[in-house]
């Protein structure tokens, strides 16, 4: 269990950063070269790279290599294991909510009945 809340914590760290976000959103059209990727952005190259590994460590991207073109995709293992701790935690917030929901009307009606 606590692999699994580590590697949580390696993908929400990884999509913390809005440079990485968008390179997942580029992605999920299908795979691009680091060259794509990275066109939309006002950095060097080497730094694109550092985005490019935190989302390879992750388990959120791969990338390969063929002559000169690195390519990468996305892997969505990972993507699917966050989304759905999102939900998880998503249906817990709203069965608190429709409990606090009956609780109020039961407040209501019982003043209604004073």
């Amino acid at each position: 269990m606590e692999k699994n809340h580590d590697n949580l914590n390696t993908v929400f760290q990884a999509l913390a950063d809005p440079t990485r976000r968008a390179v997942i959103q580029h992605l999920i059209e299908g795979p691009a070269s680091i060259t794509e990727l990275a066109e939309p952005f006002e950095m060097a190259l080497p730094s694109f790279m550092k985005h490019i590994g935190v989302l390879e460590d992750a388990g959120l991207i791969r990338s390969k290599k063929t002559g000169r073109v690195r390519t990468c995709e996305i892997k969505p293992k990972q993507l699917t294991a966050a989304q759905k701790w999102i939900n998880t935690q998503t249906a817990i917030w709203e069965g608190r909510m429709a409990r606090m929901a009956s609780y109020v009307e039961t407040l209501d009606a019982e003043e209604q009945d004073d």
